[in-house]
């Protein structure tokens, strides 16, 4: 199909590779889901119905190509047809006896969070086998949630998951043969929002943020420093957390792949030990101060390093 990754300045790889693993896994996805349980399939047409949509987003842009702002409204559009399920964030937890409840906001909301982390995914995909074991970590924790409060939806999709990208990272692990391109990534940062949502109703929200720390640490991080820089938030650049510690780690692409895997690990852990009910004050709290401690890291990284980006 022509579907190839072309090196540029922002490439580790040197050679150009093919990107399209994410058309043979995700589609495989759809075929196991058509003819291994189809009861889920037909039980939530519309969720799946997005899901598609948002893989046939990343194939164009494999292809020919998208604005990220074209990305963001398209994948916007796909959150809306979640809605039919109730698979909505209506609240954003309880904080010292206060509940904030979203209302009429729950909608706008959820788009938010959901183009906001389908993105986040796709950003930190930059190192051979980064987003595919961080999404295993992370697929891995909503697998456990799914089976502990007996969630078939949230179990068999977790699972299905985990074992396509467990056979995609066998090709994908340093030296990569092949990449999941846009087509992979944008649909699997939407699988695990979808993931979330639906887990909201037996976790508290902010142990989402948790549980899905590295990625959206990066996106914060990232836009957080080109808005103080004065840039726009949404040009590339190469200072993201994985470009940094693999600048760190001379530009040993495992170690550094390894790292923010078990970085992830911890963090999904800890988000994993919160059951709703809870004061939620104190874990965002630490959640920000964890975010505040990875930007002056990283900022003194890149000033020691002399990191450009």
């Amino acid at each position: 199909m022509g579907i190839l990754d072309v090196p540029n300045l922002r490439s580790h790889h040197k050679d150009t590779r093919p990107r399209g693993a994410g058309i043979a896994f995700i589609l495989t996805f759809f075929l196991v889901l058509l003819f291994f349980y189809k009861e889920i399939l037909w039980g939530y047409p519309l969720v799946f119905f997005a899901i598609f949509l948002v893989f046939l987003i990343g194939i164009v842009d494999d292809t020919i190509g998208m604005q990220p702002l074209w990305k963001f409204i398209f994948i916007g559009g796909a959150t809306l047809f979640l809605t039919y399920h109730s698979l909505l964030i209506f609240s954003l937890g309880n904080f010292w006896g206060i509940a904030l409840e979203l209302g009429s906001f729950s909608l706008l909301f959820t788009i938010f969070a959901v183009v906001g982390f389908t993105n986040a995914l796709n950003l930190i995909d930059g190192l051979d086998g980064l987003a595919a074991l961080l999404s295993l970590v992370i697929l891995t924790a909503f697998a456990f949630i799914g089976w502990k409060y007996h969630d078939t939806f949230i179990l068999t999709i977790a699972t299905l998951s985990i074992a396509m990208l467990v056979a995609f990272l066998l090709f994908n692990w340093a030296p990569a043969s092949i990449f999941m391109g846009d087509s992979g990534s944008l649909t699997v940062g939407f699988i695990i929002s979808i993931l979330a949502i639906k887990s909201l109703a037996y976790i508290p929200t902010v142990s989402v943020l948790f549980i899905a720390a590295v990625p959206i640490l990066d996106t914060i991080i990232v836009m957080v420093r080109r808005k103080l820089s004065k840039r726009a938030i949404l040009s590339a650049d190469k200072c993201h957390m994985h470009h940094i510690f693999y600048h760190i780690l001379e530009k040993n692409s495992v170690k550094t792949v390894l790292l923010l895997g078990a970085i992830q690990s911890l963090y999904t852990l800890f988000g994993l030990q919160w059951s709703r009910g809870i004061n939620e004050g104190y874990l965002l709290l630490f959640f920000i101060f964890n975010t505040f401690f990875f930007y002056r890291l990283l900022r003194w990284s890149m000033k020691h390093y002399q990191i450009e980006c």
